[in-house]
């Protein structure tokens, strides 16, 4: 066991969150506090500080599509990507902002909220074959949407389309129960993990909500980071 002693000056989070040069690699930012809870007040965002909320946006910039499940997106009212909500210089030669892609097997979604009619990048929805039809074509009218799977959505289908796409570099902001989802099929490439200072108790969410994953994934702990008592973890996958 070693001292983790910060180095002088701050640290250059686009270098240190830069994807991989080459292939695909799905990452995921999550936050949680000490002993474990995903949300407080059932949102994300009470547990941040600005720090937090700054490698929120840094990792949207670096990334090709951001993922997340619906019941994220009427939890946390989620909202089109902006690109006035990017760190500057992280869209380069790329458009100007990631679409959303929103997994949703029965489509319980408003497609005439903003995350729809006011997305810079088209907005994709993941559903699957037996979704309702009539979801399907409201879903289809305002949005790309990638059929994947048949009563349940399937997700290593799902992301070769999205590589297909040209979207490379993928970021998924939860839910809990789309990240377990993610990690039970071998999915995930890397965790960034903010970890809060507080103690919540009660019975939260945790940031994986499923069922054991049969053979649980090693991962390696790549940096940590401080801001007073917050700690940024990155995490990347041992073996791929």
């Amino acid at each position: 066991m070693r001292n983790l002693t910060p180095t002088a000056g701050p640290a250059d989070l686009a270098e240190r969150y830069a994807y991989p040069p080459d292939g695909a690699w799905l990452r995921a930012n999550m936050v949680a506090s000490l002993d474990g809870a995903a949300q407080l007040d059932e949102r994300s965002g009470g547990l941040g500080n600005a720090s937090d909320r700054h490698l929120f946006a840094l990792l949207r910039g670096l990334a090709d599509v951001v993922i997340v499940g619906a019941g994220t997106v009427r939890a946390e009212g989620y909202g089109p990507v902006r690109p006035e909500e990017l760190v500057a210089g992280t869209r380069d030669g790329r458009p100007p902002v990631p679409p959303l892609a929103i997994a949703s097997r029965t489509l319980d979604l408003d497609f005439d909220a903003p995350v729809f009619t006011e997305a810079a990048s088209r907005t994709i929805v993941l559903a699957t074959a037996t979704a309702d039809p009539v979801r399907l074509r409201a879903a289809r009218e305002r949005a790309d949407v990638i059929v994947a799977g048949q009563d349940t959505l399937d997700f290593p289908a799902a992301l070769r389309e999205l590589r297909a796409r040209g979207h490379r570099r993928l970021l998924c902001e939860g839910g809990p129960m789309l990240l377990a989802q993610l990690v039970a099929d071998g999915l995930l490439d890397e965790l960034c993990l903010t970890l809060s200072p507080l103690l919540l108790a009660g019975h939260p969410t945790r940031i994986l909500n499923g069922p054991p994953v049969p053979v649980p994934a090693e991962m390696t702990l790549a940096h940590a980071l401080r801001d007073g008592d917050f700690l940024f973890l990155r995490y990347t996958r041992r073996s791929r």
